[in-house]
């Protein structure tokens, strides 16, 4: 039998492509690199053809090619193409309503429905086909995917759309498999042992208004929840940090896409020995810090300041596919965080400025008090 073209290999070229760069220019809409997206709904994206839609990819210098975001737009009264891959992809939606419908065979098709503000993940390898619920208005959303990954390892595209394995242990298509019903594990999961608390499920409705519960470890009186999602290897968390107050400063692995939620704030962002990098945000900005880059995030408005961050494997039911980050651990003690007694001077005094030009107050007296 002869190779069809998607066949043959996805080999770097001498622009120094990688088979991943090599597909997404071959996707045919726009490619957007960057470090910080002021907001992801104002985003102008085009046809896809692939998908039935309007799209663009968003290559964020954070990522490094370990995962990946596009944004995707159902017209009005449409639906997209139905798709089928071999690679994670966790969807958050923007704006509008609608449902999705997955499948292995034709006879177990499970539809439920969404609304701005859902969370979910087509389990993987599965037939999905996304539904806009409204006559009038597009549907958007974005998804972050482990699409370079996989492509980069693989490099053969027929393999990755076209497979036709079925994950049993994915997606049974029992009843109720998205019905947004869940399980907390508090800081233990399966004999691992976590920071903050797991919520396992197949669908959120609305991780805007999701409820949080406290995170100590951060500071700040902040709250979170972290989300297994489809039985997959990549994660994603909920955090939330209330006015006049800031986060301490932590690094891990690449690909946290942060989407801010709620809020007005601002993000520091450095690697060690280098100038500390301001990014101001509001609801809809995007941010994803460098592996192995400092940051740290501040709620310089009148409300809690609540952030989705879209993870490359970041599982506590599948750990240790990534590189092993203590991310809640003193950094004087070989950790990755810094305390608030070990902050940069400049923090404290751009924070309280930060306040003043909004006329607001610092509330994090007694957390600096309690870190000591």
């Amino acid at each position: 039998m002869a190779k069809s073209a998607q066949q043959e290999p996805l080999a770097s070229n001498d622009r120094g492509m990688t088979s991943y760069d090599k597909w997404v220019e071959g996707e045919g809409i726009p490619i957007i690199k960057t470090f910080f997206v002021d907001d992801i709904r104002s985003i102008k994206l085009e046809w896809w053809e692939r998908k039935g839609g309007h799209g663009a990819f968003l290559q964020m210098e954070g990522a490094g090619q370990v995962n990946n975001c596009y944004i995707c737009e159902i017209p009005a009264g449409k639906s997209l193409k139905p798709q089928r891959q071999l690679f994670e992809e966790t969807i958050y939606v923007i704006s509008g309503q609608g449902a999705t419908t997955v499948w292995n065979s034709a006879d177990q098709k499970q539809t439920f429905e969404w609304q701005a503000g859902s969370l979910f993940s087509p389990p993987l390898n599965t037939w999905h086909q996304l539904f806009n619920g409204s006559g009038s208005q597009p549907a958007r959303y974005l998804a972050v995917t482990s699409a370079p990954t996989m492509i980069n390892l693989l490099h053969n595209l027929d393999f990755i759309f076209k497979n036709d394995f079925v994950f049993m242990d994915r997606f049974d298509a029992r009843d109720g498999y998205f019905n947004g019903q869940g399980k907390l594990h508090e800081g233990n999961y399966q004999g691992f042992k976590f920071a903050g608390n797991v919520w396992e499920t197949n669908f959120v409705p609305d991780a805007r208004a999701f409820k949080l519960l406290d995170y100590k470890e951060r500071g700040a009186g902040g709250s979170n929840i972290k989300f297994e999602l489809s039985e997959n290897t990549t994660a994603c968390h909920i955090s939330e940090f209330p006015v006049g107050t800031y986060k301490k400063a932590h690094r891990h692995g690449p690909g946290a896409h942060v989407i801010i939620l709620s809020g007005e704030g601002y993000s520091l962002v450095w690697p060690d020995g280098a100038a500390i990098k301001k990014y101001d945000w509001r609801e809809g900005s995007m941010i994803v810090p460098p592996e192995n880059w400092w940051h740290q995030h501040f709620n310089a408005g009148d409300k809690p300041a609540r952030y989705l961050a879209l993870r490359a494997f970041g599982s506590k039911k599948y750990h240790g596919v990534a590189k092993k980050y203590q991310g809640t651990v003193d950094r004087k003690k070989g950790g990755a965080q810094i305390e608030y007694e070990d902050e940069e001077p400049i923090v404290r005094e751009w924070f309280e400025a930060a306040l003043a030009q909004r006329g607001g107050k610092s509330q994090m007296a007694k957390h600096y008090e309690e870190s000591r």
